[in-house]
């Protein structure tokens, strides 16, 4: 749709892309950075019960905002820990560390926009086969930069998560 000088995304649900995770979860993948010019990326992470949705990272050069469309998800975003029902946000900006997952005994469902955008589909692929044993998570190591997910020490969010 032509709006003045520029094009709208409109993406239909039965046109994203969804990457299957084994807990009964996945992603549905909306918007990637190519198709807004930069502007962001989106997803939408369905989460089985207690699942963990990210471990411990943090983006060089985008902020991540997450809405909370379902059940109650668990953050640690730097050195704080927060459980964000239906309804909530969390806004992180670049280069704070944060992870995030289904609070237990709960499925969960976010919305994760990164803006600007960084081209991350291929992350979430990946994402999807490491969950499903076909692929290692150093796999995704020597992406970090590519993908802007820089890893960080995962001892606090286990810890927190087997609380």
């Amino acid at each position: 749709m032509e709006t003045g000088n520029e094009t709208a995304l409109i993406v239909r649900p039965e046109e994203a892309e969804y990457a299957a995770l084994p807990h009964g979860g996945g992603f549905r993948l909306p918007a990637d950075a190519g198709d807004t010019g930069g502007a962001l990326g989106a997803n939408r992470l369905a989460l089985g019960m207690g699942a963990d949705g990210a471990r411990p990272h943090y983006h060089a050069l985008s902020t991540e905002p997450f809405y909370v469309l379902d059940g109650t998800v668990e953050f640690l975003v730097g050195d704080e820990r927060a459980a964000v029902g239906r309804g909530g946000m969390v806004v992180v900006p670049p280069k704070v560390a944060h992870a995030f997952g289904a609070a237990a005994g709960c499925t969960a469902e976010l919305l994760a926009v990164l803006t600007p955008g960084v081209d991350r589909f291929g992350y979430f692929r990946t994402l999807g086969r490491i969950q499903h044993g076909l692929d290692s998570f150093d796999s995704l190591l020597p992406e970090q930069v590519r993908y802007d997910v820089h890893f960080v020490d995962a001892t606090v969010w286990r810890s927190a998560r087997t609380a």
